[in-house]
């Protein structure tokens, strides 16, 4: 009979014994292969073939590059039934893999990503599948933006080999939210965290990492120190823009993204795996204008767009062309996974318009009856949001009865912006603004199904869940932490040993908290206290439609007595918290909580809290 393993693991200052089910301690995998058989090249741009191009008109084709040399030789046989677009229209490849689409100035060429192909990757794994034309360069830009390309080419050609990892009807998808780089010690920080352990991993090289926007922090010329981090993982690295990767010295909409362009990848595209179609896009405007953003005043901060620039989350009407034109061309049988970085809606900011994206219906009502899921960043928290779930904010703003489809938050490599105490790994410990932990969201699907999994940096899989203890205690320290934190006057409140519970604390209501960091509508968390049956704890936001819950009655006791101490987030609200009362007539002595919480899809992990209860301090 195999017996569960008891790990001894250190949580942001705390420790807790994690119930391990048997085999999940077994030894790491095989060193990767990926940068071995990593198909790398190039998309071939052909000047001049003896003619002056039609300059009203875009021609190539898509091809399989056979030799690997990024080159369409006669031999090689062009790929039929291919996506390809100019951000606006979308076109299919004939049966030689030819291709025409109209050309205009400031587009940028792109293909889909056909299943059971790969797009070839640069030396630091980036996708290489679009071409920016813009004659005459971005206007003066800071960080450079995109270089004159010059006269239309008379040919642009789309290399691909074939793949069984991206034929392959099971994926892993690595959704990795707001790297948010501002310096380079903070590279350093992404490098030793959340990097090195997709650096371990290697179950992903089919699909990648989709990096969802904020990939820097305002600083944009560190995109090459970040893709010195993406030359580490092990499959293709795609990105799409936040609003920290914009070039704030754009004056218009339609340069401001142009060194990300240049750098990186589209602005937006979608690409196919096994029975799955990835649409990353775009979900920032800068500057946002009273004209388009505000026009319902709902936006003031848009209506100054030439002295006060300000974004706002919001698809141009080029885009929702391409992507309505996209996914008239996608089977509906497919799993479409919809990626932005400003979320289609999330929780932790449901009732700011700008921080959610204006045309959320109109996509929700693209996406209509078909398997889907939307995956964001932005907010720096974790959600996991189900179909049917419904918050004040999304009713009142944008009309919502409810989540046609789940919609995640995946968290942040960054977690709270790099903030709080060094871990022995030597990054920072970032305890979110809903205590989450900083890590990565992976999509593990088959077929057209998919089930989420949260990965904190430096932990197993089986590490989920958080426990606090949430006493009067505790909460009368939090306000009167909070005052001093505003003032500063006199010596600074302690918390006592959060651990430990007085007689009067069971008497005015004590909880034993579970942050349950991919819990959603349909988990459930069970508390055992000293062996006895186990109990239901009662989740604090219930998704129904109602207000979110703030204050220290509802934070996260474990996460926000950091933070008040170290600054950064609090953790005053969170949609995956769950509480279970304590016994008033508990006796003295110490006492263990053996907690169970269970996923949707009915996955167990335990979390061990010892307390020790007082008659008074």
């Amino acid at each position: 009979m195999a017996v569960a393993a008891v790990a001894t693991v250190a949580v942001a200052g705390s420790t807790a014994a994690i119930v391990v089910a048997p085999g999940a301690l077994a030894a790491a995998p095989k060193p990767a292969t990926w940068n071995e058989t990593a198909y790398r090249g190039h998309v071939e741009v052909i000047r001049d073939k003896g003619r002056q191009a039609d300059r009203s008109v875009l021609t190539g084709k898509v091809f399989v590059d056979r030799n690997r040399d990024s080159v369409s030789d006669p031999q090689e046989r062009g790929l039929g039934g291919v996506l390809v677009s100019n951000g606006r229209d979308v076109v299919t490849t004939d049966s030689h893999g030819r291709y025409r689409l109209p050309a205009f100035d400031n587009m940028t060429v792109f293909i889909t990503q056909p299943s059971g192909y790969q797009v070839p990757v640069d030396e630091s794994n980036v996708a290489q599948f679009h071409y920016n034309h813009l004659p005459e360069g971005s206007p003066d830009l800071r960080y450079g933006g995109i270089a004159p390309t010059g006269p239309l080419p008379a040919e642009v050609n789309f290399p691909v080999v074939k793949s069984r990892l991206t034929q392959s009807q099971e994926q892993h998808c690595v959704i990795a939210g707001d790297l948010q780089t501002y310096d380079k010690e903070e590279v350093g920080y992404a490098r030793k965290g959340a990097i090195n352990d997709l650096a371990g991993r290697t179950d992903y090289q089919g699909c990648g990492t989709l990096f969802i926007g904020d990939v820097v922090g305002d600083d944009l010329s560190l995109y090459p120190d970040v893709k010195e981090l993406t030359s580490l993982t092990n499959g293709p690295a795609r990105f799409l823009p936040g609003n920290h990767d914009l070039d704030f010295d754009a004056t218009t909409p339609e340069h401001s993204f142009d060194t990300f362009r240049a750098q990186l990848a589209p602005a937006y595209y979608s690409y196919d795996i096994g029975n799955v179609h990835v649409v990353a896009l775009n979900t920032v405007r800068y500057p946002c204008t009273p004209d388009l953003d505000n026009a319902d005043g709902l936006r003031p901060t848009c209506d100054d767009p030439v002295n006060q620039p300000r974004y706002n989350g919001r698809l141009d009407e080029n885009q929702l062309a391409w992507l309505e034109r996209d996914l008239a061309k996608v089977d509906d049988n497919k799993l479409v996974v919809i990626a932005s970085h400003v979320g289609l809606l999330n929780f932790a900011d449901e009732g700011s318009p700008i921080h959610q994206v204006d045309q959320v219906r109109e996509v929700h009502e693209l996406v209509k009856g078909r398997k889907a899921v939307a995956v964001a960043g932005h907010s720096h928290s974790i959600e996991n949001m189900k179909t049917g779930d419904l918050v004040k904010g999304w009713r009142d703003l944008f009309g919502i009865k409810g989540l046609p489809f789940p919609h995640i938050t995946a968290g942040a490599i960054s977690g709270d912006w790099y903030s709080g105490s060094l871990t022995e790994d030597g990054y920072p410990v970032a305890v979110g603004r809903d205590g989450g932990r900083p890590g990565v969201l992976t999509l593990d699907i088959k077929g057209n199904s998919f089930k989420e999994r949260y990965t904190v940096t430096g932990q197993s899989d089986q590490v989920q869940t958080q426990l606090g203890i949430n006493s009067p205690t505790y909460r009368e320290w939090y306000v009167a932490r909070q005052a001093w934190n505003r003032t500063r006057d006199g010596a600074a409140p302690q918390l006592a040993d959060p651990h430990v519970v007085t007689r009067a604390d069971l008497n005015g209501r004590t909880w034993i908290t579970t942050n349950f960091w991919m819990g959603s509508t349909g988990s459930t968390v069970k508390v055992s206290i000293d062996g006895a049956r186990a109990q239901h704890a009662v989740r604090t936001q219930q998704l129904r439609g109602e207000d979110q819950l703030v204050g220290p009655e509802w934070s996260d006791p474990h996460a926000a007595a950091q933070q008040l101490v170290n600054g950064g987030s609090l953790a005053d609200r969170t949609m995956h918290l769950w509480r279970f009362q304590l016994p008033t007539d508990l006796a003295p002595g110490a006492h263990r909580a053996v907690v169970t919480a269970t996923d949707s899809y009915g996955r167990q992990f335990t979390d061990v809290l010892d307390f020790q209860v007082v008659e008074q301090r």
